[in-house]
């Protein structure tokens, strides 16, 4: 299998150098050349199989340049915890909501499951004889210390973390402020967009890049992205029926999926399990404020602007990097796009309402960015034409929000021990003018 830039004018590569490359020459993101489809057996026998095995029969159809038992050995390490559904209860007498959990990993947040595959994948393909691979974070929130915990002490690396100056929780802060080692926090001035600005400007610097050995842990990578497709197919083994009910005949429910959305990675890896066969009755595209891929899905213009504040500050991003992978993978056409992804986008209000409303219905508590993807697959579910099983992405614990949470829920979310821990360590960072220069010479004197 090859990889192909959505510059289109960059050669294809094989995995290992879309991996170690993260950006394309051309300033393209880099897909698969093909996506062929998953066999009927693995859907046949897809109810209640286990997370690693699931992963490892999509990840073959993904991920080329490593054999079949040392890919599976590679996932159930990196895959050690659990990434439940629950259950939220019905919408009304048609329609039900299930919350996939993806924050039960050590940081507590989704990017858990692509940073820790991610950085187990550049372990296998490196050489040992390799110079020191440096790799660049941009981070609006979770992104960062899911990518330092996955990192943290691995030979031959050392991670930049770029996060924009208190625009962060406290909570995600320390988790990638207090690890020293081989990781360096960096607070920007600016917002997560002068971040990620950076961090594409570093990469275009070809001297530079090669100068370090730059790559990158943002879902812009190919090895961040593509394990992020393993849990849509988590969630369809644990709603499906019995394996002898599908053996005879009994479909797959099609789910429709909500995911909050800011950089659109998740979203995007959605895409590829769709295009590999998921059953599935579309996505909500459920945003906060910051809303350029809604607003595209309605008028079919993508205008980048400067990012706004909002308690799912995960979200806070005005252009998003992904928009080009979906944009190929519907050939550039919007009426393609708006058949399978519909746009969503809610206020902090709404998204305080929505807390108060499901802790005071159910005694469940989201954080911030999961209540946007609740909001957006009730609306969704009132508007489908027919009943639907829903899902909802479960980005983050809600212990990572507490300031926002704790008062509308009123009462004191449980700390883990973990975070307790973090809580009480010495942060440490160096701050960062959102300059090009500001970067290189932090790079060049690190």
């Amino acid at each position: 299998m090859k990889y192909q830039s959505t510059g289109g004018r960059s050669p294809e590569v094989d995995f290992p150098t879309a991996l170690f490359r993260s950006l394309a020459p051309d300033g393209g993101l880099y897909l698969p050349t093909e996506l062929p489809p998953l066999p009927p057996s693995f859907f046949t026998n897809l109810a209640g199989a286990d997370l690693a095995d699931t992963a490892a029969t999509v990840a073959a159809q993904l991920i080329s340049g490593i054999a079949p038992a040392p890919l599976r050995a590679l996932l159930a390490d990196a895959l050690s915890f659990p990434i439940p559904l629950v259950p939220l209860g019905p919408v009304d007498s048609e329609n039900t909501i299930h919350i996939l959990e993806l924050f039960h990993g050590p940081t507590l947040a989704f990017k858990d499951v692509g940073a820790r595959v991610m950085a187990r994948l550049f372990a296998h393909f490196r050489p040992a004889t390799e110079r020191p691979l440096t790799v660049l974070v941009a981070t609006s929130g979770d992104t960062g210390s899911a990518v330092a915990q996955a990192f943290l002490g691995v030979e031959g690396t050392r991670v930049a973390v770029l996060y924009p100056r208190g625009k962060v929780s406290p909570v995600q802060e320390c988790q990638f402020t207090t690890l020293g080692d081989n990781v360096q926090a960096l607070a920007v001035e600016g917002t997560f967009d002068d971040c990620q600005r950076l961090v594409k400007s570093a990469f275009a610097d070809q001297q530079l890049s090669e100068q370090f050995q730059l790559t990158s842990a943002n879902s812009i990578n190919l090895g961040r992205l593509l394990p992020q497709s393993f849990y849509y197919f988590h969630a369809l083994a644990q709603l499906a029926p019995s394996r002898e009910s599908v053996s005879s005949g009994e479909s797959l429910p099609p789910v429709l999926f909500s995911v909050p959305s800011g950089n659109f990675g998740n979203l995007t890896a959605g895409l590829l399990a769709r295009r590999l066969g998921l059953p599935c009755a579309g996505f909500v595209a459920a945003t906060n404020v910051n809303d350029v891929v809604p607003a595209y899905l309605e008028n079919g213009e993508f205008r980048p602007r400067p990012s706004q504040g909002t308690l799912s500050n995960a979200m806070d991003v005005g252009n998003p990097s992904n928009f080009a992978r979906m944009e190929q993978l519907f050939g550039g056409e919007l009426d393609r796009m708006q058949q399978v992804v519909s746009g969503s986008r809610w206020t902090d209000e709404e998204t305080q309402q929505a807390i108060r409303e499901v802790y005071e219905s159910s005694g469940y508590i989201l954080d911030p960015h999961t209540a946007v993807g609740v909001l957006g697959l009730r609306k969704a579910l009132e508007e489908a034409p027919e009943p639907r099983t829903g899902v909802v992405l479960a980005t983050a614990h809600p212990v990572k929000f507490r300031e926002t949470v704790e008062p509308l829920i009123g009462r004191k979310i449980p700390l883990p021990q973990r975070l307790a821990a973090c809580l009480d360590q010495p942060r440490r960072s160096l701050p960062l003018e959102p300059t090009p220069k500001a970067l290189r010479d932090f790079l060049r004197n690190w």
